[in-house]
């Protein structure tokens, strides 16, 4: 197989790396990339970062789920490029590029699965793979308009894949159509108990930290569901404050960013680009306080959140609260953009509940996105309501 041209900037520099398909199966004759921190035997991943490459050996065997996958059939044609560390939300690479955004070319990516999520959207494969800490599926889908899942805390086998944060860490995926999505968790995912989904339940708080032009673009596809599922039922998840979810987020992830990567950052002491150096400069003067609250607020709103999932429903609300930005964004909108958006990508975060974005509408010509949730091991029966979704949303 020849190899795909690259004209987003989405794969890795230098050879690609490639494995087989078998050659049959229920993926047989698809292709897919490979975010670039999960392991292939006889080859190094970067983790988006040169000096994490000259300072780690080659992997002695390939990550079980991406095996999973050839052995269905579906053949790797190449490691895709990912935020430094897989740590941020827009898309930027210090060493190896921001992959252009083909629905906005003017406009970021999303991160941190940036090469997987543009290189979907351009044709270079059917779909790919990416892994999501607080967003890092779920946003580059919506910017990049594309499906993508957040799946189940733990349900599928993230061995040889580099964490991040590990109690938060998931092995993610995109695809353009919903029918693919599904087909790709029916080779991932275990069986489900026996689930069913129906009500929706309307996030409000999720839909107010929404801008205006974000929250009315998709409403119409809002009222499409209900039209079709029945009338959604309004709750409220973050009574703290969609503020202090990303403030208690932050917390938590210091202290696993530390525990998975401070030890490599400390003795090897790479050069990082000044973003993720900050996060390693200030995580260990986190006070204990605030890490036990944010323990704390993380427990309670988690177990709150499968309360109202436990009984079938569906919540439903926009992926991002925000278009993507232009390219050329600041520091001080970077920051806003995070705390509002990972505030809301939290409920996922903090409950471990599965989590797919579908491609509804266009604000400003960029794509945003509508996500649904259902309650943690409801996987499959969420990718079988999102195509149903899709279908009556009358998406392509």
């Amino acid at each position: 197989m020849s190899e795909p041209s690259d004209p987003v900037g989405a794969f890795m520099p230098g050879p690609r790396i490639t494995l087989a398909g078998a050659g049959s199966g229920p993926l047989a004759g698809l292709t897919f990339g490979l975010k670039d921190l999960y392991d292939v035997a006889g080859h190094v991943s970067t983790f988006g970062n040169p000096d994490w490459g000259r300072t780690h050996a080659p992997a002695a065997i390939t990550a079980p789920c991406v095996t999973m996958l050839t052995e269905a059939g579906a053949t790797m044609v190449g490691k895709t490029v990912t935020v430094e560390l897989a740590a941020g939300l827009t898309g930027e690479n210090l060493w190896y590029g921001m992959p252009t955004n083909p629905a906005a070319p003017d406009r970021v990516p999303g991160g941190s699965s940036s090469g997987s999520a543009a290189g979907l959207a351009a044709g270079l494969f059917d779909f790919a793979m990416g892994s999501d800490t607080a967003g890092s599926v779920r946003i580059p889908a919506s910017y990049c308009g594309v499906y993508g899942i957040r799946p189940t805390w733990g349900l599928v086998n993230a061995c040889g894949v580099l964490p991040l944060g590990p109690s938060f860490d998931t092995v993610g995926w995109f695809a353009r159509e919903a029918s693919l999505l599904r087909r790709v968790g029916e080779v991932l995912l275990p069986l489900d108990a026996s689930r069913s989904l129906g009500g929706l339940l309307k996030v409000e708080e999720a839909w107010m930290n929404a801008e205006p032009a974000v929250a009315t673009a998709l409403r119409p596809a809002l009222e499409t569901l209900e039209a079709h599922f029945g009338r959604a039922m309004q709750v409220e998840v973050a009574v703290e404050g969609l503020h202090a979810f990303f403030d208690a987020f932050r917390a938590c992830n210091n202290e696993e960013n530390l525990s998975s990567l401070g030890a490599w950052v400390y003795s090897t002491k790479p050069k990082l680009s000044p973003t993720v150096q900050g996060r390693f400069d200030t995580a260990p003067h986190q006070p204990a306080a605030k890490s036990a609250w944010a323990r704390h607020l993380r427990a309670s709103a988690g177990a709150r959140i499968r309360t109202l999932l436990g009984g079938g429903g569906v919540m439903v609300f926009p992926t991002s609260p925000l278009i993507p930005p232009k390219r050329d964004v600041g520091a001080d909108e970077i920051q806003h953009l995070r705390e509002r958006t990972i505030g809301v990508t939290s409920i996922s975060g903090f409950s471990g509940a599965p989590e797919v974005t579908l491609p509804v509408a266009r604000v400003s010509g960029a794509p945003v996105g509508l996500s649904l949730v259902a309650a943690p091991g409801s996987d499959r029966a969420l990718l079988a309501f999102a195509e149903q979704a899709a279908s009556v949303l009358g998406l392509s």
